[in-house]
């Protein structure tokens, strides 16, 4: 009886053609990582984001997701590389990356949703006829040079209103469906079967800014020269965002291999699954208080959720499967007033 070892290959031989290295499972692929700029995130992932793959952050709002992502953009653009940013929901503020460092001259900012109308418009101008600046004389009461009639006189028709309160209401018309109507083709006038009315019903504008988020994500990967780019739609509900196909983001990681490109995507709940190759969650950011009474800065805490092919901390392999531990990391961003420590 022949062996395991040249069954197997026999079977990879016959196969070479079509499925080479059929029963060879695929070498183990270790990525360049680029350093994000904070020691605790880089320390946490293995040295930084990895390079030619999709690397998700997932957080809320006020996480702290975009703080990381801008900071990951400040050591590129540093390194005199090109960047971009897709941006879904307009919110991107660029006064904000300039301040943490990063190279506006070497982004590229895509603004993706609906622009609202900004054009002048004059504005009405509203005038009183010039009656009612004319102070008119004082009306005489019951009691001498009072503005009223009698208190008492403001009861009158009360009984009326309230019994209108309680009548009862006129019942609706029910409404009548349509089924037959007349057409101008006969001249006699008969009743055709008339065709149901349907109403179209229009399409939510989050769709509309999705939609052209991947579309120019599509065009930057096919381009090329971006060393990353960033994907924000953080702007956007989750239901919305849940529905993206899951083909989509496996697109974009072999796109980002051949391309040799970063892309950051920032979602309120994680969406690319499998086809991420770093999978991060930003937990709610605690505030830092001196004295309980000055705010000096905030506590972002990350946490790992996928990590393919992490590296191992030495090349020693147990024949036992490790405990797992959670995998969280934490950092300090300190306001202006209270200095960095």
């Amino acid at each position: 009886m022949p062996l395991a070892s040249t069954i197997r290959l026999q079977v990879e031989s016959a196969l070479a053609r079509k499925i080479p290295s059929a029963l060879t499972p695929a070498p183990r692929l270790i990525r360049p990582q680029i350093p994000t700029g904070l020691a605790e995130l880089d320390e946490l992932s293995g040295g930084g984001f990895p390079l030619g793959a999709l690397t998700e952050l997932v957080g809320a709002e006020c996480s702290g997701r975009t703080s990381v992502a801008l900071s990951f953009l400040a050591q590129l653009t540093e390194a005199n590389k090109v960047c971009a940013w897709v941006d879904s929901a307009n919110a991107f503020h660029p006064a904000s990356a300039a301040a943490i460092g990063v190279d506006l001259g070497r982004l590229l900012w895509v603004r993706c949703a609906d622009v609202a109308d900004t054009s002048t418009k004059t504005a009405k101008s509203v005038t009183l006829p010039p009656k009612y600046f004319i102070p008119g004389s004082p009306k005489k009461g019951l009691h001498g040079g009072g503005f009223g009639p009698h208190p008492r006189t403001e009861a009158r028709g009360l009984s009326q209103a309230m019994a209108g309160l309680f009548t009862e209401k006129a019942p609706l018309p029910e409404p009548v469906e349509i089924t037959e109507a007349k057409t101008n083709r006969s001249a006699l006038g008969e009743s055709v079967p008339a065709n149901p009315i349907t109403y179209r019903k229009r399409r939510a504008r989050h769709y509309d800014a999705i939609e052209r988020a991947l579309r120019t994500t599509d065009l930057l990967l096919q381009t090329g020269g971006f060393s990353a780019i960033v994907l924000d739609l953080a702007g956007i509900a989750p239901q919305y965002v849940a529905r993206i196909e899951l083909s989509t983001w496996h697109r974009y990681r072999v796109a980002a291999e051949k391309t040799q490109a970063c892309i950051l995507l920032l979602t309120q709940y994680p969406c690319a699954k499998s086809g991420s190759e770093l999978q991060l969650r930003l937990l709610d950011a605690e505030p830092i208080l001196e004295a309980r009474t000055v705010f000096s800065g905030m506590r972002p805490r990350i946490e790992v959720l996928r990590q393919r092919f992490p590296q191992p901390a030495n090349n020693v392999v147990s024949m036992r499967k490790p405990p797992q531990t959670a995998r969280m990391a934490s950092w300090q961003s300190r306001t202006s007033w209270a200095g960095a420590q």
